[in-house]
């Protein structure tokens, strides 16, 4: 594959000055992927692998900027491309996940990347290009920072560190026989099961099964199955991402029914205390809501809050995007999911969500 950008036949690739940017090709991953791992600021959703995992469980294109100047590698930029009939086309950095972005501290390499990302949406027909940042990186491009993300430092001796009425909720689960253990892809139906049912259940359509196993498949090393059990019954479940001493926990549901026996501080006290033994020192509770409930379940834990930066290009002015369900117009939307079988719900929920970057 070459490394020169075009879309539909027209070439994209650009020269600014001393730097140049162009479309990474499959020969490029080697660099992308060293430039990366050198970067302190980068996160694991810069890694070239998720380009696979997208691909192979949605079926979307990405597109990957690389900015070099005299030959050397000095930014990055991964996109993905979706086209739903539902919700349009759009350019994100990155779809599904936290983050992404512009990676690189030269302040020309990022200008530069984010007006060919600019070409780019005009060529594919999106409205917008959509950057998540974990701080402020454009303060000239329009700006959402209706999420955070909730960070705890970890160390050994963690269970002192936890507020008393967390503990009490552990063992609680504890004394309620329930269990947990770490794994790969042998528990990837056990977590599904859970999973397909939670999202059902707030009115939101699931993932793919193949998007995990994908996840699984690509970061073998990087990338576990923690479940909590009832017996043989899964009734928690989560998937975790590492990147260096960084434990990410990007989904994570349980059921509902079993919320007085404490299964999620059960779940979360494991991936905690595993994430201890391997090393980590930080632990990131995902993406939430200010004063949602899972917002203050994970401020119980003593996470702090870390706003997200999602900023904007908006190729043809307008309102800034929000596809979500606080979304006042997917108000009855919601409701009538939540009532739909769960067999219905995870049928047709894949192809809905996968078009929900």
């Amino acid at each position: 594959m070459t490394s020169a950008l075009s879309v539909a036949g027209a070439p994209v690739s650009a020269s600014h000055g001393a730097v140049v940017v162009t479309m990474a090709g499959e020969a490029d991953e080697e660099e992308w992927a060293r430039f990366v791992d050198g970067q302190p600021d980068a996160t694991g959703y810069h890694s070239w692998g998720w380009r696979r995992v997208f691909a192979r469980a949605f079926g979307h294109e990405s597109f990957y900027l690389l900015a070099k100047e005299s030959g050397r590698v000095v930014g990055v930029l991964p996109l993905v491309f979706v086209k739903s009939a539902l919700f349009g086309r759009s350019l994100t950095s990155m779809a599904f996940v936290n983050y992404g972005g512009v990676l690189t501290d030269s302040p020309d390499a990022a200008h530069q990347l984010v007006a060919e990302a600019r070409h780019l949406a005009e060529r594919l027909e999106c409205p917008h290009v959509e950057l998540r940042h974990l701080g402020r990186r454009f303060p000239e491009l329009p700006c959402r920072e209706h999420k955070v993300t909730m960070l705890l430092p970890l160390k050994s001796g963690m269970w002192e560190a936890l507020d008393r009425k967390v503990r009490n909720q552990v063992r609680k689960a504890q004394k309620s026989e329930l269990s947990a253990e770490r794994g790969g892809a042998e528990l990837l139906e056990d977590f599904y099961a859970v999973f397909a049912r939670n999202m059902r259940d707030l009115g939101t359509p699931v993932y793919s099964r193949a998007l995990f196993h994908q996840v699984l498949q690509e970061f073998p090393s990087r990338a576990a199955i923690h479940v909590v059990r009832r017996g043989v019954q899964p009734i928690a479940a989560a998937l975790t991402f590492e990147t260096g001493g960084r434990v990410e926990v990007p989904w994570a549901s349980s059921i509902r029914d079993f919320n007085a026996l404490c299964p999620n501080h059960l779940l979360y006290w494991h991936i905690i205390e595993t994430a201890v033994e391997r090393g980590c020192q930080l632990m990131d509770f995902g993406r939430s809501t200010p004063n949602e409930g899972t917002f203050k379940f994970k401020e119980q834990w003593g996470a702090q809050a870390v706003p997200l930066h999602w900023e904007y290009v908006l190729v043809k002015g307008g309102e800034l995007p929000m596809i979500a369900a606080g979304n006042p117009k997917y108000r009855l939307m919601v409701e009538a999911w939540k009532r739909l079988p769960l067999s219905i719900a995870s049928w047709i929920g894949p192809g809905i969500v996968s078009g929900i970057p």
